[in-house]
């Protein structure tokens, strides 16, 4: 499954680095769509019913533009079907965050925006996944491997395939060339859905998810489905060329993922702060719980025989990092944290 995403690129660093290629293997970078970009928020926690970023083929919203021309476009998490015939989609009766590859030939829900060529690409900085441990669930944060690690000088930075110097870094910068953080691509499937008595289109998607890899099944028995390279990305989404079975088989577990350890925080939605995806130290000592309003309540009721009367909230309650949104920078913690705060807590593979 798939209950939780990050993704904290602002929306120009977001388009830079969704670039993608065409049939004719020329990379290009794909455009907003008409008013997408003021509806996107970056945030450190999202959750279903969030809106998220998507890329797809143009051709969706304009029957004039090539098939393998992508665009990036803000939706919502949670597949509303075109039938739906409430005029609230918040009363479906059933969840469609998530949709087994196993299933999608099965479910009308499903079906329908596959053999349409509905299909999508959702953008992530990873997702969040938690681990059952007796009584408790670790959270984790899942992402691709990042190819570039900074040293401590600042001087030059390393890549798979050697070294690359300073003055190339603001080559690829003033080129276009993303040298950022390297999105999650998920497979997803879309659809659009009108109320019925008329009004503004709801555009939703879902998670398709598959058998977990090896490297991931100690954590959970399930995945989303990813779409490792540039290539795998275009056939997903040019619906054109790849028809929907053969699409189907690039649906499969990837042990292309790496993941560390996280912070509790992240369990609750409403946190949306760095902390959410920064690495957890495991040997670091838990600091004590904080008492809550109700529970120091509870305390002075079976110390005094009655509840206290009410305050007004301490300083400590006005700061909790609920609600909270990134920056334009907040891609920051996740390249702080990969530029060496982290070089002493690899994360495991």
């Amino acid at each position: 499954m798939c209950g939780r995403t990050a993704c904290t690129l602002a929306p120009d660093e977001l388009r830079r680095a969704s670039r993608y290629r065409d049939r004719s293997g020329q990379r290009r970078q794909p455009q907003w769509r008409d008013g997408d970009a003021d509806k996107y928020r970056p945030s450190y926690n999202k959750s279903p019913q969030s809106f998220s970023p998507v890329l797809l083929s143009s051709r969706h919203f304009s029957k004039e533009a090539a098939v393998d021309e992508c665009v990036l476009a803000t939706m919502r998490w949670g597949l509303v079907p075109a039938w739906f015939k409430e005029s609230d989609p918040s009363k479906m009766q059933y969840s469609t965050s998530n949709c087994r590859s196993e299933s999608l030939l099965e479910k009308k829900s499903y079906k329908d925006p596959l053999l349409k060529g509905q299909r999508c690409v959702i953008l992530a900085d990873g997702f969040y996944e938690w681990r059952r441990q007796q009584k408790d669930k670790q959270p984790f944060f899942i992402y691709f491997p990042q190819s570039q690690t900074d040293n401590r000088d600042g001087d030059e930075r390393e890549t798979k395939n050697g070294v690359r110097h300073e003055g190339q870094e603001r080559d690829a910068e003033e080129s276009g060339e993303w040298a950022g953080w390297r999105l999650l691509t998920i497979a997803g499937l879309f659809d659009c859905w009108t109320p019925p008595g008329g009004g503004e289109v709801l555009y939703t998607y879902t998670v398709i998810t598959v058998n977990a890899s090896p490297n991931l099944q100690s954590i959970h028995d399930r995945m989303p489905a990813i779409l490792d390279g540039e290539e795998e990305v275009r056939r997903w989404l040019d619906f054109g060329e790849v028809r929907s079975l053969e699409a189907l088989k690039l649906l499969q577990s990837k042990s292309c993922l790496t993941f560390h350890p996280v912070s509790s925080i992240v369990n609750n939605a409403r946190n949306n702060s760095p902390e959410c995806l920064q690495p957890l130290d495991p040997n670091a000592k838990k600091a004590p719980p904080q008492a809550s309003a109700s529970s120091k309540m509870m305390m002075s009721w079976l110390k005094n025989g009655s509840p206290g009367k009410k305050k007004a909230p301490d300083d400590a309650e006005l700061k909790e990092t609920a609600g909270k949104s990134p920056t334009s920078k907040a891609v920051g913690p996740l390249r702080q944290w990969l530029l060496g705060n982290g070089a002493s807590k690899r994360p495991r593979t």
